[in-house]
């Protein structure tokens, strides 16, 4: 627990420390740098289950993809056509690599990397790149992406610790046997808290429409996504027989430990914040 006190601490420091000094710069960075590790490790976990994804141009790809709606912004390009490009590129690859017995799983794992990580975590750049005749400014969309951030971990944060005070009913033992009931609710409790102070400090900022109880309201639905995408990487390790996802941030994991809750909340937010 010591450990993962000081790895949380530290974390949130860095995402303070760079939104301070380099504001949107810096946050964009921050989604770029977690997609492509997190691409790694789940490209790792695929490794582990007996496949062979090709995982170092998808991570190329996946880096692209994530930052596709900045990219668009700013430079005008056909960014939808990134995830189309790398099924073409990986379809070619197909022909003349890999054996004939994983050829269909290789190309499969690969895209599956790219559709669930880096495509679901574009939505967070485009809920943090300001836009030609924006109705927020750059700060607003900036705490928005941070709202969504703390809502999804403080549900994780609550959900540990109501269930190691509450937890009676496992939820799924055949999954992650350590995760109960009682753990979930207090996690989303925890979220609807988190949520609605947020958009309380944040109200100057913030779009008019979400106020601190609109807040707690649409933390629940996230929460609850988040809840189910932990399960969803659960999954992934117990097919690879792993614990955790890897080994570089202490007493959580890896990337996509920390970074697996947020995968599938990322379009909710964005579609819930109501963002052109």
């Amino acid at each position: 627990m010591g450990k993962r006190i000081f790895s949380t601490v530290l974390l949130w420091t860095i995402v303070g420390t760079s939104l301070w000094f380099f504001r949107t710069n810096g946050a964009l960075a921050l989604v770029a740098i977690i997609s492509v590790l997190t691409l790694r490790e789940f490209y790792q976990l695929m490794h582990a289950s007996g496949y062979d994804p090709f995982d170092k141009v998808g991570m190329v790809f996946g880096g692209l993809i994530t930052l596709g709606p900045w990219f668009h912004v700013q430079f005008g390009w056909p960014t939808h056509l990134f995830f189309p490009l790398a099924v073409i590129v990986f379809s070619v690859r197909l022909l003349g690599e890999r054996t004939a017995e994983t050829r269909v799983e290789t190309v499969a794992t690969t895209l599956f990397g790219l559709a669930y990580v880096a495509v679901m975590l574009s939505y967070l750049v485009a809920i943090i790149a300001p836009r030609p005749g924006d109705t927020i400014s750059p700060t607003g969309r900036l705490l928005l992406a941070l709202w969504l951030v703390i809502v999804t971990k403080f549900c994780d944060m609550g959900a540990l610790l109501s269930g190691l005070t509450f937890g009676r009913h496992k939820m799924s033992p055949q999954i992650s046997p350590k995760k109960t009931w009682e753990g979930a609710v207090g996690g989303v409790l925890f979220s609807m808290a988190s949520g609605a102070a947020v958009a309380w400090f944040a109200r100057a900022e913030f779009p008019s429409h979400l106020t601190p109880l609109v807040a707690a309201a649409i933390a629940i639905p996230i929460a609850i996504v988040g809840i189910v995408a932990d399960l969803v990487e659960s999954v992934m390790k117990r097919r690879a027989n792993q614990k955790d996802s890897g080994a570089s941030i202490p007493g959580i994991g890896g990337m996509f430990d920390l970074s697996d809750s947020i995968i599938l909340v990322a379009p909710i937010g964005y579609f819930l914040f109501r963002l052109p």
